[in-house]
């Protein structure tokens, strides 16, 4: 019996929570669902986006499954998402993004993981105003030795580990001579440990160019935290939205797994939310649990119904009649 700590999210993350683990449940693994809130709804109920409760529950667990969070833009409480994080260490993000059979994208044969360095650049949260007016904002982007060294040496092993041929390492060090060049030069340092493994390294502007131009000669690719959310959504965009991307927060001693798309409160309600990328962040977490037959029986499961492309959701196939709950009962029987 495995304890995860469930936190379903705002929006449509109910929804689509609601079928995840319906599907996780049916591919026989047993697992003890610990409820938690956070975000809005957590904000709402409690007072807090992020209750005490709910940051004892990952302590206690070790492995939490979350659903999206809203998080406002440039006003009230800081992202959740970072918040955890910087809280349990969770300093790789995991987000693979490969082409589906069934699903319209203008290339073939994409299969890039993007690994992100999670608690530290722009995104430390050091910013303020410098002065009383506040006409000037400043923000600092902190790279550490030990937090380059840690992401880099994790993208080389997830290579190792999943039979991948080669890590590109994205940076900026051209212009950043400090902050970049510190991760550049420690990507180098950690590559000689990796004799069989192609390393390259690539200017991050570069890398987008690239990556619209010919993905497929990307394998895994290793960045800082703010270039790896730009590049984790360019991935996605490549093989068909963020609806069909699962994202992993890792750490020493404790994960979280999560959609990366938003809490979509347009279509709330409507059974129209596309349930694939959860579903296949709970196939990455069943794997971190050892559970490695069921995550290869959910993912062939969601495979096959994606493939076959009637019981989807609208956003796979306009002609569908298929919404969030049809698209999770399909995946059940194909289990």
């Amino acid at each position: 019996m495995h304890n995860v700590t469930l936190i379903k999210g705002d929006g449509i993350g109910p929804s689509i929570m609601e079928e995840a683990v319906k599907i996780i449940d049916a591919s026989g693994v047993k697992i003890n669902w610990e409820a938690a809130d956070a975000g809005m709804a957590a904000f709402e109920k409690h007072g807090s986006p992020l209750p005490d409760e709910t940051l004892a529950s990952i302590e206690k667990n070790r492995v939490a499954f979350k659903g999206p969070l809203t998080t406002l833009e440039g006003k009230g409480f800081r992202s959740i998402n970072v918040e955890m994080r910087r809280k349990f260490n969770l300093y790789a993000n995991v987000r693979p993004a490969k082409i589906w059979k069934g699903v319209k994208t203008p290339f073939k044969d994409v299969d890039i993981v993007i690994v992100r360095e999670n608690t530290e650049g722009l995104y430390s949260g050091l910013e303020h105003y410098l002065t009383r007016e506040k006409d000037i904002a400043e923000s600092l982007a902190v790279v550490t030795k030990r937090g380059s060294e840690n992401i880099i040496e994790y993208a080389f092993k997830y290579a190792q580990d999943n039979d991948r041929k080669k890590v590109t390492v994205c940076h900026k060090a051209n212009i950043l001579k400090y902050t970049q060049g510190l991760f550049l030069d420690t990507a180098k340092e950690v590559a000689t440990r990796y004799p069989d493994i192609e390393f390259e390294t690539m200017i991050i502007d570069a890398t987008c160019m690239h990556m619209v131009m010919k993905p497929q000669q990307f394998d895994v690719v290793v960045t800082t935290n703010m270039f790896g959310d730009i590049l984790s959504d360019l991935t996605a965009g490549l093989v068909g939205g963020l609806g069909l991307i699962p994202g992993a927060n890792i750490g020493e001693d404790c994960a979280l797994f999560e959609a990366v798309h938003g809490s979509a409160p347009d279509i709330t309600g409507k059974n129209l939310a596309n349930p694939t990328a959860v579903i296949m962040a709970g196939v990455m977490m069943l794997n971190h649990l050892g559970e490695h037959q069921a995550a290869d029986r959910v993912k062939l499961a969601v495979e096959k119904v994606i493939g076959e492309g009637v019981y989807v959701t609208p956003d796979l196939n306009a002609d569908s009649k298929a919404g969030t709950i049809e698209m999770g009962n399909a995946i059940v029987d194909a289990l």
